[in-house]
């Protein structure tokens, strides 16, 4: 009896402890499935340069997978040939870390800015390639053959494929890259570049509420506020360490948009921006913890290298 009696207790303690095993593994799931729900909001979400993290920038593959994935808006650059067509492009000069010149070569840090867009028909710019060497900051990148792309092509490919595959209509967001050292050197000067890119525009097509330029450079900020802030709204890349209210006091008025880099912003900084009646469009955010912290602060929008990442906030 006493054996038996042992016998039992014990495989009563076993089924014990198991039970207790199973249903502390059953609530310890529970807690890390909560933990890793995340809130949807409604917030714009912007392909950088398409989506540098998965293709080659600004390239007509980077903007097709954006809007695979469904972004609100495609954020692209912009600069000019010599023969004052509007390329997409980053910088006004081919890049040594992503591009080979017209033969295939590679092109060195000390002289790619000799390797000036401006002072290249486009038929030249065309013969570079900038997507089958990728990107070493983004190793998740597809490595392929890219050419950059006019701003003409670009729109055109964008709109036909939202048409073909019955998508939503995508904003744009484009940037005029220039700086005062850079004039009829690298780019035109602010009133010629702004006169170039709003007559590009003008014969889109496309509804002006869809399109907001943006900038680092004042002068170009200030003059489309000055002779076409009835039609297309700004947005005011910041990069600076100046306070929000001296960045708007020098620029001398209120764009729709505030995009500062995402470090420069708080809870504090998202709600100084709303009081003045803008939008918080930070860039460029890649990490999904920083992207929620960000949300949680009520930012507008977010600019990502990985539309993909972002996707689970929607």
């Amino acid at each position: 009896m006493q054996i038996t009696t042992l016998k039992a207790e014990m495989l009563l303690s076993i089924i014990l402890a198991v039970l207790l095993t199973c249903c502390g593994t059953g609530l310890k799931h529970q807690s890390e499935t909560e933990q890793s729900e995340t809130t949807a909001y409604k917030f714009d979400l912007q392909g950088h340069r398409g989506c540098r993290g998965l293709f080659p920038e600004n390239s007509i593959a980077a903007f097709k997978k954006a809007l695979e994935l469904g972004v609100n808006t495609m954020e692209l650059d912009l600069a000019v040939s010599k023969d004052s067509l509007l390329v997409v492009s980053h910088e006004p000069w081919f890049s040594a870390s992503i591009c080979t010149d017209s033969l295939g070569n590679d092109i060195s840090e000390e002289e790619e800015k000799a390797y000036n867009i401006h002072q290249h028909t486009y038929e030249e710019v065309a013969r570079y390639d900038c997507g089958s060497k990728g990107n070493p900051r983004f190793p998740e990148q597809n490595k392929m053959k890219q050419t950059k792309p006019l701003l003409d092509s670009a729109i055109t490919f964008i709109e036909s494929y939202i048409k073909e595959n019955n998508l939503p209509e995508v904003d744009y967001n484009i940037e005029i890259k220039s700086d005062e050292a850079g004039d009829n050197l690298y780019h035109p000067s602010p009133a010629v570049y702004s006169d170039l890119v709003y007559n590009f525009l003008e014969q889109t097509g496309i509804a002006p509420e869809r399109i907001t330029i943006q900038s680092f450079d004042l002068r170009v900020l200030k003059y489309w506020n000055e002779h076409y802030a009835s039609k297309y709204k700004n947005a005011f890349l910041v990069a600076n360490k100046n306070t929000f209210e001296e960045n708007i006091a020098e620029l001398g008025f209120k764009p729709a948009i505030y995009s500062p880099a995402y470090q420069m912003l708080d809870s504090t900084s998202v709600n100084e921006i709303h009081s003045a009646s803008m939008l918080a469009i930070p860039w460029t955010v890649n990490e999904q913890a920083e992207m929620q912290k960000l949300l949680t602060w009520g930012v507008d929008g977010i600019i990502t290298d990985y539309p993909d990442r972002a996707l689970v906030f929607k």
